[in-house]
């Protein structure tokens, strides 16, 4: 389910950046202005991540969708190292499946320059700017992720509150590093495109980044305050965490 939900997202991160950025697309001839056509990437990548919390599979797997989350929720104590090991290849393996998939169908359109399977790189004012954007919005969206998840009344919005940030960056802060926070996703693109920009930015700012959040919520909540590790339980589908979303739900 996490190898499938990365695919899914990669191959409409593919799909849209030939949509929007290939210069023979009529929307991207329609769409002079970058700004516009970032937006609407934005958006489609927004609610793409929506919905695949929200599905089924999503809904069971907690749609993690990035190793770097998940590694924090074992760090937090609320998956199984076991657990966690198989999550992380899961989501490396199916970022990698979905670019290929997405260049099975859709072809040199996808490795236009223009497009290049969608690949995360530094922007013009280079890497070392990258790395803290990179770090930036990484914590940003687990500071999100934690607090939503583990409030009660809020709990349930927290896909809407991560992909409406997946929106907001792709928008204004991907001319600075490309928008990755995640290293599956920037390898998934790099893989097929053979092209490696900075590749260390996209392995330490985003790690670092969600782990000093993390810290930072524990030690302002406390140990006891994450209660699962999915990002949407109001559901009834199987959790397999070190599950204590009843107590949220219950007030404790």
């Amino acid at each position: 389910m996490e190898a499938a939900g990365l695919a899914i997202f990669m191959i409409s991160a593919c799909a849209f950046g030939v949509l929007l950025e290939h210069p023979m697309s009529p929307l991207h001839q329609a769409i002079e202005d970058p700004q516009v056509r970032r937006a609407l990437m934005g958006i489609a990548m927004g609610l793409t991540a929506i919905g695949i919390v929200y599905s089924p599979w999503g809904q069971r797997s907690g749609a993690h969708l990035n190793p770097v989350l998940t590694l924090n929720f074992l760090l937090l104590g609320k998956i199984a190292p076991w657990d966690a090991f198989f999550y992380v290849v899961s989501q490396f393996a199916g970022g990698a499946l979905g670019v290929v998939v997405a260049d099975a169908v859709v072809g040199f359109p996808l490795r236009h320059s223009g497009v290049n399977y969608v690949v995360t790189a530094p922007g013009p004012w280079g890497a070392g700017v990258a790395f803290w954007a990179e770090l930036l919005i990484s914590a940003i969206l687990m500071t999100a992720v934690l607090t939503v998840s583990n409030t009660k009344g809020l709990s349930r919005y927290t896909g809407l509150f991560a992909g409406a940030l997946v929106a907001t960056f792709i928008t204004f802060e991907a001319p600075l590093s490309g928008m990755s926070m995640n290293p599956a996703r920037t390898l998934a693109s790099g893989l097929s495109a053979g092209d490696f920009p900075s590749l260390w930015v996209y392995f330490t700012a985003p790690p670092l980044g969600m782990f000093l959040a993390a810290r930072i919520y524990r030690l302002w909540r406390g140990s006891q305050a994450v209660y699962c590790a999915k990002l949407h339980h109001n559901n009834h589908q199987r959790c397999i965490f070190r599950c204590r979303f009843a107590e949220l739900e219950e007030g404790e």
